[in-house]
């Protein structure tokens, strides 16, 4: 494949720059958008904690097939209903010399509750952290919590000398656009080491030869690994087959056959446990972008139902998805705790009973509302929007499209000023139970349409502590039973996850679609 002078000259530029020289074995991966930040707590969102987490460490982790596996912590243990004792691993260093903790782990988790920390529902149930000695930390809580191990796969581990030397304490207030040391600077325990940061460019990273995974069964063979942001799909795809990058993740659907054809590359697929859904504003009197003045459509299950069924995904999944989706009828996919297949049956495609139902709810003539969608974050994103506003123009709703680039689209939904907008959930726990504190829970820190059932919230409480697994189980079929009922967000399809590489290149691919370089091998090319 050729490519203009022009192309070449750009890419070179952002994967070598100015003076490097290439490593031996050196990864090359182009994706879509950027991490959002490095402060480890300011935003919960994928790309941004897989990157994260090449350089900083939790204290459990999942393994190739999502199964909790020791990291930080070698050992943990139920010490009374509401005590757990973890066990640190010894010997190991941040990537600035300092040795690893108990105190380190304590400060992080402190550092998690704060107020502006994206990752503070995986922690406000402890109480205290005690460190017991320098190896050993007990998590008291306030309730008993049997998922507190998942809970802690996705608390990266942060230094506490390094944090307070920098007077970066505070977590970011990243909705706010505040700054702080952490947001490009890193010091973790992980296999890389932060090398240079470009924000919405590049960032590079050199192997930590002081890594305790070193030692461990199938380690990376990586020197040296370069992620870059090139929103432009047909230049990334471009930059793949000219060989100038070596990992594409979630590359354009229509391109795959043509890649899975060029001699030197291939694909890995696999179904992603994420969810594409559509949420709506149901708490305020009026909407902002609504021509119905002094009420809110979307306070009534039936406008809701209405657009639900409006919505064909068999088509999406068809003509845009190119099959590389399953339609949706819930907000968790298959190989999440609490997922029901009966559940997840979408209800039919029946534009005459949206017409019917938006007549009901006294709105015959339909009305006009804004879609805030975000065109670099979920597979064709912008695509799906765009499909989304001619259905839902069929049967009198009009919808005016606004997709923007995710650094703009989540901060404008954390600050609640959106009536109806895209977002795409996959549980860090693999659980039910993340998907309702941060979506259905009253409060939730994603719940931005402001969603509230005191019934759900009791049966959200009880199942946070239930530790026998039937019973617990039926809990989360219940507050699953309501949310279909209520129609409370408008789920769209699961995402399957494609990855496209070169062959010398070796990784898993998982389906919480979490780069990790620590598995990766490059043969010789």
């Amino acid at each position: 494949m050729r490519m203009s002078a022009g192309l070449f000259i750009l890419l070179a530029s952002l994967v070598f720059g100015a003076n490097s020289a290439l490593a031996e074995n050196e990864l090359r991966i182009g994706q879509r958008g950027d991490a959002l930040t490095l402060d480890p707590y300011a935003q919960a969102e994928g790309p941004t904690f897989s990157l994260l987490s090449q350089m900083y460490e939790t204290l459990v982790a999942f393994d190739q097939d999502l199964q909790l596996e020791p990291a930080l912590a070698t050992d943990w243990e139920v010490a009374e209903p509401t005590r757990w004792r973890f066990t640190l691993r010894h010997s190991v260093r941040f990537h600035d010399g300092t040795p690893f903790a108990a105190s380190d782990v304590v400060f992080s988790i402190l550092r998690a509750q704060q107020e502006h920390s994206d990752y503070r529902p995986f922690v406000s149930h402890i109480t205290e952290a005690i460190a017991v000695d320098a190896h050993t930390v007990e998590l008291v809580t306030d309730v008993p919590l049997p998922l507190l191990p998942q809970d802690l796969t996705n608390i990266l581990i942060m230094s506490q000398t390094w944090l307070e030397e920098h007077n970066a304490v505070a977590v970011q207030n990243f909705s706010a656009g505040d700054e702080n040391y952490a947001v490009r600077h890193s010091n973790g325990t992980g296999p890389f080491e932060l090398e240079l940061r470009e924000q919405d460019i590049r960032t590079i990273m050199v192997r930590n030869e002081d890594w305790w995974g070193l030692g461990e069964p199938d380690p990376h063979n990586l020197d040296r690994a370069i992620f870059i942001a090139i929103s432009n799909d047909s230049t990334r795809i471009a930059a793949l087959l000219s060989g100038e990058i070596d990992l594409v993740t979630e590359p354009p659907l229509q391109d795959l056959r043509r890649i899975e054809r060029t001699p030197g590359f291939k694909l890995e697929e696999i179904a992603q446990v994420r969810t594409i859904f559509l949420g709506m504003d149901q708490a305020s009197a009026e909407l902002q972008t609504s021509n119905i003045e002094g009420r809110n459509p979307l306070a009534d299950v039936r406008v809701r139902q209405a657009m639900y069924q409006a919505l064909d995904m068999d088509a999406i999944q068809s003509r845009i998805m190119r099959g590389r989706s399953a339609p949706a009828g819930m907000l968790i996919a298959p190989g999440i705790n609490g997922y029901d297949a009966g559940l997840d049956a979408r209800l039919p495609y029946d534009p005459d009973q949206s017409r019917a139902l938006l007549a009901e709810a006294g709105y015959a003539d339909g009305f006009s509302i804004r879609l805030d969608c975000p065109n670099n974050r979920y597979v064709n994103d912008e695509a799906v929007c765009q499909a989304i506003v001619g259905m839902l123009a069929r049967v009198g709703i009009d919808v005016s499209l606004e997709a923007i680039p995710k650094t703009l689209h989540f901060p404008k939904l954390e600050r609640r000023e959106s009536d109806f907008y895209m977002l795409g959930w996959g549980p860090g726990t693999l659980d039910s139970q993340d998907v309702f504190t941060y979506l259905y829970a009253t409060g939730g820190l994603w719940n931005v349409g402001e969603y509230s059932n005191p019934a759900m919230d009791a049966l959200i409480e009880a199942g946070t502590s239930e530790f026998d697994v039937e019973l617990r189980n039926d809990l989360l079929r219940q507050v699953w039973e309501i949310a279909v009922e209520e129609v409370v967000y408008l789920p769209l399809h699961h995402q399957v996850l494609v990855w496209a590489m070169r062959d010398h290149v070796n990784t898993p691919i998982t389906a919480n679609n979490n780069i990790q370089l620590r598995w990766m091998h490059m043969d010789e090319d």
